[in-house]
């Protein structure tokens, strides 16, 4: 099952790169992607596509740059750093609304990874039971589908008693 699934995120690579660079390549052509954050697991289908040579097959000379805290891609797309980044979508919205114009080449997430977790002794055990509550959230784009939810649940983000307060959560969790 994960051979299955990392042959079609690597297929889907191949074809969203190639895309991205047009389909009339002559010779390779130079291709910037940044990642999102630094090197890891949920990226290795762009290295391992990189190293089994599938971008020269499409003629692609691609660059692979690691992001991280202090890295924004839609900021380097809009600087010229980039040709293609990777983002989260709510993040790449808010981009859009700021003025950036960035396009949706693909979305290979069905739903969105966000967790939330707690330790056992803190009683919760449902959104309920966030009222009054301070949490800690990852920001750079990551905040948007939190606050999003927290909105549709009716629970404030102003850390009132009714509500809850948002700690800027550290990467190093």
């Amino acid at each position: 099952m994960a051979l299955k699934a990392f042959k079609s995120l690597a297929a889907t690579t191949v074809m969203v790169l190639g895309c991205a660079a047009g389909t009339t390549a002559q010779a390779a052509d130079d291709l910037t992607l940044q990642l999102k954050w630094v090197t890891q697991g949920q990226f290795a289908g762009y290295y391992v596509a990189k190293d089994k040579g599938f971008y020269e097959e499409e003629d692609l000379n691609v660059t692979i740059k690691p992001g991280g805290p202090d890295i924004a891609p839609p900021q380097v797309i809009a600087g010229g750093g980039a040709d293609v980044i990777i983002d989260w979508m709510p993040s790449a919205l808010a981009s859009r609304e700021k003025g950036v114009p960035l396009v949706n080449i693909a979305q290979p997430f069905k739903k969105s990874g966000m967790m939330l977790t707690c330790l056992k002794e803190t009683g919760i055990k449902s959104p309920d039971d966030f009222k009054g509550k301070t949490l800690g959230v990852w920001f750079f784009g990551n905040e948007y589908p939190f606050l999003s939810w927290m909105s549709q649940l009716g629970i404030p983000t102003d850390g009132s008693a009714e509500g809850v307060k948002v700690l800027k959560q550290g990467f190093n969790v």
